[in-house]
């Protein structure tokens, strides 16, 4: 999710969050502390999102690096196979 909508998304939760506490407890304090604690678990679950795509990300890049040097070790063995029966 692009970071500028992230931060919109984030805004309407966190309002709408505080309408819904504030009319269900009449208490300021309550609004405060629940939006902070809203806003900081929405943070932490951006960045664990963005730390989970890196680490897939390099999960494919190192099993395409693999198939690449699979692919790589193959042709060698054919070329030497193929070497060795022209030797015949």
């Amino acid at each position: 999710m692009p970071f500028p909508i992230f931060c919109r998304l984030l805004l309407l939760i966190l309002c709408t969050n505080a309408i819904v506490v504030y009319f269900v407890s009449y208490s300021i304090r309550r609004v405060l502390v629940t939006t902070f604690a809203g806003w900081l678990l929405l943070q932490v679950a951006y960045f664990a999102g963005v730390l989970f795509l890196v680490w897939r990300s390099s999960c494919a890049q190192r099993s395409a690096q693999r198939a690449k040097h699979f692919r790589n070790c193959e042709e060698v063995l054919y070329q030497s196979q193929v070497h060795h029966e022209g030797d015949n």
